[in-house]
């Protein structure tokens, strides 16, 4: 059975009917390619124009004259390397943490089913209905005053890792991968001698590094550009991530020294997209039915 298409076998088989098609394609990937690259170019480009040029009106679509000082000045007087510092401090212990609890807690309720395994899933999935400023203010009095211990987590990284392993989307996108892993696997593995903690290290986790992907990319993402929690954790200057530092030290700053500062805090997140682009395209379809 053929499928059918906008424009059919027949009129591509022409000569004219190809450079019409191959004309609107290219166009409509070039405007798709303008609409996304130029907010970049224009931020990247308003940091080297000089003060004055960069709140020109009507504004210049090139610098007239090329100032990378800007860059520099905003790694000097930002103090971007500690605040760079500090977010990936809080971001990767974010990562690791939420990584290994919710794959232990969605491997648990996929493969282990535990008594009251859906009521724990339903109540879990009852978070995301939850608006997540609802949340700010129990998250901060908890922070503040750790029940038990009487210990505060205040401009400690704890106070970004622990609130950020409860990640109820996170915990749902591994456990749906885990529930379409053939049950067999698992029984040649039982029959082999494996525990369920070998189980998982040796068979379930090596298949499932889309999905790890794609849940390391959301919470590293997510540490990354909050700024309200921090905000409300971190009172010292000398510990914040770069997502406060830029709004907090932007005071007395020229415009031009912001935006270079904004273009250097925007680099690792862009490598690491275009380095797992694969992974996270591979991630998302995998959790797709076959029809």
């Amino acid at each position: 059975m053929s499928t059918r298409t906008l424009i059919s076998p027949l009129t591509l088989g022409r000569p004219r009917g190809r450079a019409i098609y191959w004309t609107v394609f290219g166009g409509v990937v070039l405007l798709f390619a303008l609409a996304f690259l130029f907010p970049v170019y224009w931020m990247v480009t308003g940091a080297m124009k000089s003060p004055d040029e960069v709140t020109r009106t009507p504004p210049t679509l090139v610098p007239e004259h090329w100032h990378v000082g800007g860059y520099t000045d905003a790694w000097d007087l930002m103090d971007l390397p500690t605040h760079l510092w500090n977010t990936v401090v809080q971001a990767t212990g974010a990562w690791l943490l939420q990584l290994v609890f919710c794959t232990a807690a969605a491997y648990a309720l996929s493969k282990l089913k535990p008594v009251f395994g859906k009521v724990i899933l339903g109540g879990i999935l009852a978070t995301l209905m939850v608006p997540a400023q609802a949340l700010v203010v129990p998250k901060y009095l908890t922070v503040a005053d750790l029940p038990v211990l009487h210990a505060s987590l205040l401009n400690s990284p704890l106070g970004i890792w622990l609130p950020a392993v409860a990640n109820a989307f996170n915990l749902y996108l591994l456990k749906r991968f885990f529930d379409q892993i053939p049950r067999d696997v698992l029984e040649a593995a039982e029959i082999d001698g494996a525990g369920k903690l070998r189980t998982l290290w040796s068979i379930v986790l090596p298949m499932s590094r889309p999905v790890l992907g794609v849940v390391s990319i959301f919470a590293l993402v997510a540490v990354w550009q909050d700024f309200l929690w921090p905000l409300m954790v971190f009172s010292d200057t000398d510990k914040q991530p770069i997502s406060v530092a830029l709004v907090q030290l932007s005071q007395n700053i020229q415009l031009t020294v912001l935006i270079a500062a904004m273009v250097i805090a925007s680099i690792p997140m862009v490598v690491m997209f275009l380095v797992f682009q694969r992974h996270i395209i591979a991630g998302i379809s995998a959790g797709s039915t076959k029809g």
